[in-house]
């Protein structure tokens, strides 16, 4: 099947954990915004569109299914590629994974926008200094904590059973994510993430996810996106 992503053509974002689960997979995709523009996404989120009705991008296109929400769209794409167990009991623990790295996605954005999306980060700067102080004393620490206590209850080396999947990828992202974001706070971590970068330089390093990483099609990480670097959000 080929597929199509609608995601916003300029930013990794949500739509990143996507695109590193369809190229980890060798998917045939086409990342629509990026060969068409942002226009191209417009009409699936009208009252009118006929067919489903996403709420915002990222969405996937499969056929005649549209599926929206990023960890609904990876738990869509994991079997059909062999990025899941196949027991009920690994799709449910890599879902509860997906949906907790989704939270800390979110507080990573509201770092930086703690009061609007509507209203641009130097209109709530004092408020984000307070937000990112909490977030990166308190909540890093205790989401890094949670994941690295996963990798250690399993094999050491991936977050469900003994084998790669979507999760690993999305923890990749997550910690990359992170890691531009936060640096001086990530440094202070280093010794508590053991296992968390050795999945992120085991991701990194697999043939398919090398490729994209070195290809155009990874877009940088900006100031734009969910993870933005600014120094003053990151005083540890």
């Amino acid at each position: 099947m080929r597929y199509e992503l609608y995601y916003w053509s300029g930013i990794q974002g949500r739509g990143e954990f996507v695109r590193l689960a369809l190229e980890d997979a060798g998917a045939t995709y086409t990342d629509v915004a990026r060969e068409r523009g942002d226009q191209a996404i417009m009409p699936f989120l009208r009252s009118e569109h006929a067919g489903a009705l996403p709420f915002a991008p990222p969405f996937l296109r499969a056929g005649r299914l549209v599926i929206a929400q990023t960890a609904n769209i990876l738990a869509f794409l994991a079997p059909r590629h062999g990025l899941v167990p196949a027991s009920a009991a690994g799709r449910t623990f890599a879902a509860q994974l997906q949906q907790t790295i989704t939270d800390v996605v979110a507080e990573a954005h509201d770092t930086h926008h703690p009061i609007s999306v509507e209203q641009y980060y130097e209109e709530q700067r004092a408020e984000a200094r307070k937000r990112s102080a909490a977030f990166c004393a308190e909540r890093i620490p205790k989401y890094l904590g949670y994941f690295e206590n996963v990798l250690e209850r399993g094999d050491g080396l991936h977050a469900i059973g003994r084998r790669h999947s979507y999760v690993d990828s999305s923890l990749f992202q997550l910690m990359s994510g992170l890691e531009y974001a936060f640096p001086n706070t990530m440094k202070s971590l280093r010794r508590r993430t053991t296992h968390l970068r050795a999945l992120r330089d085991r991701v990194a390093a697999r043939p398919n996810i090398a490729a994209y990483l070195a290809s155009p099609r990874r877009i940088p990480f900006n100031q734009d996106g969910i993870f933005r670097h600014y120094p003053e959000l990151d005083e540890s």
